[in-house]
């Protein structure tokens, strides 16, 4: 099973901080956690988000990450992008120095934490690169965690725009667009080069799973779930992520398990994200 959401290193966004309590540990913790989580959930691979305004000789965030992929087999990282610095040459060509080593199987944006559209200017070299490179383009959609962050950029129907100005880039549409699920469901209907994560639509400790105080928000949720994933009609292009250590892993994908239909559960939990991310292919 893939799990191609997950955090081992604070983002540094605004407004955020560590994220979590367990991205403040040592390194070596962090990596005994997310082993113990990936066994417990049957996870064999999981695609972790690195770092935002990092210094140049590190463009994409990358460098924490890869120094704890050395500690958990299977970990994967996905870089960070910077509307801000894609207008920097010098920086572009930091970021394509980085994706020739392949070290690298996916780009983030994180809209509505930084209050740029994804139609910016400074995020079209990304997507060319992304093209070039052929890497996916994940986007931070729908509600965020910061009190800075701007909802209006994180919404998923902006995604729409660049997947028609960028055809042969593909991107992915984290967290569904959650609360706006159906709005990401269209645009993942109507674009052929757009996929969504399941990732983060429950945060917390797992009690949520197993409290009755949780059962109707659970429904509720599961029904949004159901009816978003219906009206795409694309089962070859949904995700799960978890968003750890946001959720326990193994609790989380028997929640998404339980929505999805059971013919489409090796797509979601394992092929698709092997298809899109290309794991297991030579790089670059």
């Amino acid at each position: 099973m893939v799990d191609t959401h997950i955090h081992v290193v604070p983002p540094n966004l605004p407004g955020v901080g560590s994220l979590s309590r367990v991205l403040r540990d040592p390194a070596d913790d962090v990596a005994a956690k997310l082993r113990a989580e990936m066994r417990a959930a049957g996870v064999h691979t999981v695609l972790a988000m690195g770092e935002w305004n990092c210094p140049p000789e590190d463009p994409l965030g990358v460098r924490s990450t890869l120094l704890l992929a050395d500690k958990v087999p299977g970990l994967k990282a996905i870089g960070v992008m910077d509307p801000v610095r894609g207008a920097d040459r010098d920086h572009v060509r930091a970021v394509e120095a980085e994706l020739k080593l392949g070290r690298v199987v996916a780009l983030k944006g994180y809209l509505g934490y930084l209050h740029y559209e994804p139609a910016h200017a400074g995020y079209r070299p990304y997507y060319e690169l992304a093209a070039r490179y052929k890497l996916p383009v994940v986007f931070h959609t729908g509600d965020t965690y910061s009190p800075y962050a701007k909802l209006k950029f994180a919404h998923p129907l902006g995604v729409d725009e660049v997947a028609v100005d960028h055809p042969e880039t593909k991107f992915v549409l984290a967290h569904l667009g959650n609360p706006w699920l159906t709005d990401a469901a269209e645009v993942v209907y109507k674009n052929l080069n757009v996929w969504a994560d399941l990732s983060g639509l429950v945060v917390g400790d797992g009690s949520q799973f197993i409290e009755p105080e949780f059962k109707d928000m659970l429904t509720d949720l599961g029904h949004a779930i159901r009816r978003a994933f219906r009206y795409a009609e694309r089962p070859t292009r949904f995700l799960f992520g978890s968003d750890w250590p946001l959720v326990p892993i193994a609790p989380y994908r028997q929640y998404i398990a339980s929505l999805i239909p059971s013919e489409f559960h090796t797509e979601v939990f394992a092929e698709n994200a092997q298809n899109l991310f290309r794991l297991g292919d030579s790089r670059p």
